[in-house]
């Protein structure tokens, strides 16, 4: 509604919303003499009531945390509400008649259509309705439902869990009977309208959708019987004047207290979740309503969490293991800015949501996977590391990237250094190294921003054009990118395994005896590999010695036409001996080429190295640091062998 809410209806609001009235919804009041009123204060923890009421004053303060005010800012502080939210609040509550005005202007009309507040008394009723309806005869199969995963009828009237007749049409008599108009009813989205009017929920087990202050404003159904014609498991209250479904997380009336006061809120998926959370002792849990948690959800939990630059809590998401739940994290790492607080995921590892946990293993288990909780940030990079092999170099380059352009995309800027060292300790490579593969991919995002649009299509082909250019001498590409230029082989880093080869092909009698260590893995480049390979199948070059058509069988039996071509190349290029290349100058070159294989084994050694922990994994730290120790002295072994050839 547009305008500034006029003061004399402000201080209406104020003089007939009595102060005693509105906070006995949260506090339990008793006299204190003097005519005032005492209780525990709800803005902090304590064991002896020092929060106060006035009403003849209109004022509440506390004397412990000192937090006080008039009815209005109490309204604002206790459900989170901006200033104009708690006046239009009270004022459906208490029959004042709010108008606007805009500078000099006209005030504006108020909208058409039924009241907030008849509104809300339609859900209170439908609540009711169907709390007492789930304990009749036809909603056998819903209890059955809540019985089985662990919820017994406590619990159901603490969450106010109810049952939607079958018939179609009971609520919908009865709001006709309480007074309710039709557009009333299906304004209020608790009817529908084809021939005549009927129950917008029928057969299902019904959640209310409550408020912060526990008003009920809209529902989640649950399929129950299989011969429901509608197929889709939940149904939720479509979008009303009272219900925003980006604006409302389910359990928020019950959690907003823990919330404030631990400065924690946990988000899980569901409603039986938030309802096992709370039954487990983690009272802080709440759950998007049929969507996605987005920048409206993080709004209202700042609000709760009182997430200020002084004071940082922790909202913690819960996810599932599986690909749709790795997709929500990284939806949700797109909006970890919107918190002040630090965000952390916490995984089940056997995938169990919170509420099967708790009914498999009980309530602890559910209170141990929120301790066990670890940043989102980690929990998103691992999982984009996971789809490399961080044991090659390739794998370590192509993950680099990748996750870097997560880091880089990060709006709070000064968190990035962190998360680049801790990019850095996942992979196991060289900070500064993190650090320009994050200004580069943050530079190509800026360049993506500037051009997108016009230049799209150009775009598209440079960064093609440039990533086959990039990515030549990492040996390959991940699956997930199979249009890769392959490096050249002419390149300066594969002189070594092009110069072998060319003996290998050129001079077999030479090299027989000589390349009798060599494997596969020694040629980085996989055309060399595969030249290699090629050569082993066609019997080696002892096959080949004193056989001038041996090098054509070899690439005759080759299907591959870069292998094919890689072969001629190699068999008709000079090599670079300054004379006819004997047993010892192929010695030189085997071993430079087994030292290159012993350097590559070492830093994939020293990367595995830095990403494992010392203490909590000794026993394969100590091992793998003995390796380490070995492979040095074998490096240094084919170093003086090649220098002595």
């Amino acid at each position: 509604m547009a305008g500034r809410i006029r003061e004399d209806d402000i201080a209406q609001v104020r003089d007939k919303a009595r102060i005693d009235d509105v906070v006995a919804s949260y506090v339990t009041l008793r006299k204190a003499g003097g005519g005032s009123l005492k209780g525990l204060c709800p803005f902090h923890d304590e064991k002896s009531p020092s929060f106060h009421v006035t009403p003849s004053r209109g004022f509440f303060h506390c004397f412990g945390c000192q937090e006080g005010g008039d009815v209005i800012s109490f309204l604002m502080k206790i459900d989170g509400l901006g200033f104009s939210e708690a006046v239009e609040q009270l004022a459906d509550k208490y029959g004042v008649a709010l108008r606007r005005e805009d500078g000099d202007g006209p005030a504006p009309q108020r909208p058409r259509g039924p009241a907030r507040g008849r509104l809300l008394e339609a859900h209170k009723v439908a609540q009711e309705f169907y709390a007492d309806q789930l304990a009749g005869a036809d909603a056998l199969a819903a209890r059955q439902f809540l019985s089985q995963r662990g919820f017994d009828q406590a619990a159901a009237e603490l969450f106010g869990v109810g049952f939607s007749p079958r018939g179609g049409e009971e609520l919908t008599r009865l709001l006709r009977q309480r007074g309710f108009s039709e557009e009333e009813m299906t304004t209020s989205g608790l009817v529908a309208v084809g021939r005549s009017a009927y129950d917008r929920f029928r057969g299902r087990l019904m959640w209310p959708i409550r408020e912060a202050n526990g008003d009920t404003i809209g529902f989640g159904a649950r399929r129950i019987f299989d011969d429901d014609r509608i197929e889709a498991k939940y149904l939720n209250t479509s979008e009303t004047p009272i219900y925003r479904k980006s604006q409302v997380l389910y359990g928020l009336d019950l959690a907003r207290r823990e919330i404030a006061r631990s400065s924690q809120a946990v988000v899980v998926e569901g409603y039986t979740d938030v309802m096992a959370c709370h039954l487990s002792g983690v009272g802080t849990a709440v759950a998007t309503c049929g969507t996605a948690f987005g920048d409206d959800h993080a709004r209202v939990l700042r609000r709760f969490l009182h997430d200020h630059e002084e004071f940082r809590g922790e909202v913690i998401f819960t996810f599932d293991g599986d690909a749709a739940g790795q997709k929500a994290a990284l939806r949700a790492f797109g909006g970890d800015q919107n918190f002040v607080s630090q965000t952390y995921v916490a995984v089940e590892p056997s995938g169990l949501d919170p509420c099967d946990l708790r009914v498999q293993q009980g309530d602890a288990a559910v209170r141990e996977l929120v301790a066990r909780r670890q940043p989102l940030y980690r929990f998103v990079l691992g999982n984009v590391l996971s789809r490399y092999d961080l044991d090659r170099a390739d794998g370590r380059v192509d993950a680099l990237r990748e996750a870097a352009g997560l880091v880089s995309s990060i709006r709070d800027k000064s968190k990035v250094e962190a998360f680049t060292r801790e990019l850095a300790s996942m992979i196991g490579v060289d900070v500064d190294d993190a650090r320009a593969e994050v200004r580069r991919a943050a530079a190509r995002a800026a360049g993506g921003d500037r051009d997108r649009g016009a230049r799209r299509g150009d775009r598209g082909a440079d960064r093609g054009t440039d990533r086959g250019r990039e990515e030549g001498g990492r040996g390959g590409a991940p699956a997930a990118r199979p249009r890769q230029e392959l490096p050249d082989l002419r390149d300066p880093r594969f002189s070594i395994e092009r110069e072998t080869l060319k003996l290998v092909l050129q001079h077999p009698e030479a090299a027989a005896r000589a390349v009798g260590p060599v494997l596969p893995d020694d040629f980085s480049h996989p055309t060399y590999r595969h030249v290699w390979e090629a050569v082993v199948a066609g019997g080696g070059p002892a096959r080949g010695a004193g056989d001038p058509g041996w090098a054509a069988r070899v690439r005759g039996a080759v299907e591959n036409p870069l292998v094919s071509s890689a072969i001629s190349e190699l068999g008709v290029e000079p090599v670079r001996s300054m004379g006819e290349p004997g047993e010892s100058y192929v010695n030189a070159h085997v071993h430079r080429l087994r030292e290159l294989t012993a350097m590559r084994r070492i830093a994939d050694l020293k990367s595995r190295l830095q990403r494992t922990n010392p203490v909590d994994q000794a026993v394969e730290y100590n091992r793998m640091f003995g390796e380490l120790v070995a492979l040095e002295q074998h490096r240094r072994d084919l170093r003086e062998k090649a220098v002595g050839a």
